[in-house]
């Protein structure tokens, strides 16, 4: 399946759909998410088009790990100094992915429990 460039990510990029940004740099962008499932709940997406991490190849790897680095960074000023927080990418629709626009969701500010599925 292709990357379909109107999906709502893509839209936010483009800013054809407002977001509350967080932090945005040449590579990604990173903000709240529209539906929080947590007290603190943003999200980090590439500008690159990548439809799922599947869909990553190994020159993605600098990207993938930079995507990494900033959701810790945002953690860190949205007052997550103490580093407690969950990264969670899902991978194909089984899996929960619902825009298919790689992202990564950082989760926080409540006990969050294990299993989470």
């Amino acid at each position: 399946m292709s990357y379909d460039p109107s999906n709502v990510f893509a839209r936010i990029l483009r800013r054809e759909i407002p977001a509350q940004v967080l932090h945005e740099d040449e590579h990604c962008l990173a903000f709240r998410d529209a539906a929080p499932q947590a007290p603190v709940h943003f999200l980090v997406i590439p500008k690159r088009a990548i439809r799922t991490l599947a869909d990553a190849a190994g020159a993605d790897a600098a990207l993938l790990g930079h995507l990494m680095l900033t959701a810790a960074a945002v953690a860190r000023q949205q007052g997550l100094a103490d580093g407690a927080f969950r990264v969670v990418v899902n991978n194909g629709g089984g899996a929960g992915q619902t825009v298919f626009h790689l992202h990564l969701h950082v989760l926080a500010g409540r006990p969050l429990a294990w299993p989470p599925g």
